[in-house]
């Protein structure tokens, strides 16, 4: 179930290795359409139409791309109707749905790698904080934000009166809000496959949210990411993916203590700081676009691993290629602030060493019209992250178009500066 250039990947794998694919899109994705043996055009959190769709067609296995759709009560609704899944519950996904549920599990067994946080559910509870609190930090909106809605004091504001008046305007309009402390380092990404016991990591990547070259400009739902051959990453240590494993599997075991056992992709984001490894956020799902470099390098039968999944038996460990990815999100002109539809003509040449994957946009294979969200990702495959990114620059005499693309993601400049910073 989803639309984006994550459910394309998902649906590639799941199709390349014989599954029989029902898809339900929000969008007439042109690359999904072409994967399905059936589909249906239904909005992502109208539960209740997919839920009758499902029943109709009776299928052996469901899985959720997006993460608006575990904040319903769909998958409770299919298990309840013998249909099973490899998604978590509506309980299970607050893990991602409710941030301040997921700093509270932190809280409450003193999970390592937590940093502070406050939750206020009152502008006077928040203007007492304030005026005790000196050092920068975080202002989170307690729900689902498209990886759009965290401002962080430094980059989307410089003040802390404008940070207070931002989290102020989300009481009134959520009637809760998150603060956390400010925390310095770099980040990464750790998926992992969870059976509500055993928690399986994937490589390590890092993905690149603000709109422009050079890290600046607005966030957005990310404009690329990198993973390296060794599945770890040249400016991350092995000491911080192990910490961050150990993080994910403490977290998984505590849900499952609270009789809420997590079943799915479980997402952690990460800093690496100087006083070690922080956890930033979990979410319930593959990540976008991070988990479309992982699905281009895996292994293993997904098909098997989801059902394992429902199942509560994963098996074995996770194999995936020694190689390198670096992913590139061509996106409207403007995305992140006034984005300009256009189209892209695709001259479909195919490369083992590039994958394209389709995400909001319509139309065919070889034309497709643009939306105001991303388009295409670009995925290049290599010995090196560099090589990676070389390969994206190769192919794109193979599309014309109105597009914007951050040319600078996975370059060596880009990479020496990271490892310079980390050592």
């Amino acid at each position: 179930m989803g639309s984006g250039g994550r459910e394309d990947a998902i649906s590639g794998k799941l199709a390349s290795e014989g599954s029989i694919l029902y898809s339900v899109m929000g969008h007439e994705n042109p690359s999904i359409r072409t994967k399905a043996r059936e589909y249906r055009i239904i909005q992502e959190t109208d539960w209740q139409s997919i839920l009758k769709y499902a029943l109709s067609i009776q299928p052996d296995l469901v899985f959720i791309g997006p993460d608006p759709v575990l904040a319903t009560p769909l998958v409770d609704k299919l298990e309840v109707n013998s249909i099973r899944t490899a998604s978590p519950s509506s309980k299970a996904a607050r893990i991602e749905t409710d941030k301040t549920y997921m700093r509270d599990l932190m809280n409450r067994y003193s999970i390592d790698g937590n940093v502070g946080n406050w939750s206020f559910d009152s502008n006077l509870a928040l203007e007492k904080w304030a005026l005790k609190f000196d050092s920068e930090f975080v202002v989170k909106p307690r729900g689902l934000t498209g990886g759009k809605g965290v401002k962080v004091m430094g980059f989307h504001f410089r003040t802390k009166d404008e940070g207070i008046k931002y989290a102020n305007s989300l009481i009134r309009k959520d009637g809760s809000v998150l603060i956390e402390e400010k925390v310095s380092g770099e980040e990464f990404s750790l998926q992992a496959f969870c059976d509500g016991k055993t928690v399986l990591p994937m490589p390590l990547a890092q993905d690149y949210k603000r709109a422009f070259e050079g890290d600046v400009g607005p966030n957005t739902g990310g404009m690329g990411s990198i993973t390296d051959r060794d599945h770890l990453l040249p400016f991350i240590p092995g000491r911080a993916r192990d910490k961050a494993l150990s993080i994910l599997r403490e977290v998984a075991d505590r849900m499952r203590s609270e009789s809420t056992p997590f079943r799915g992709i479980l997402y952690g984001q990460f800093m690496f700081t100087k006083s070690g490894t922080r956890l930033i956020e979990i979410n319930a799902r593959f990540a976008d676009p991070e988990g479309i470099n992982i699905l281009t390098i895996m292994n293993d039968s997904l098909e098997d691993k989801l059902f394992q999944i429902s199942y509560g038996d994963l098996k074995g460990g996770s194999s995936f290629l020694n190689k390198a990815t670096v992913l590139r999100y061509l996106v409207p002109k403007g995305y992140g602030t006034k984005p300009e539809p256009g189209s892209i003509h695709i001259n479909p040449v195919k490369r083992d060493d590039v994958r394209v994957y389709y995400a909001s946009v319509s139309g065919s294979l070889t034309d497709v019209n643009l939306s105001t969200s991303r388009a295409l990702a670009i995925v290049g495959i290599s010995e090196t992250i560099p090589g990676a990114a070389t390969k994206i620059d190769d192919y794109m005499v193979n599309l014309s178009g109105d597009f914007y693309m951050r040319r600078d993601i996975g370059t060596e400049d880009m990479l020496s500066k990271k490892i310079m910073l980390s050592s």
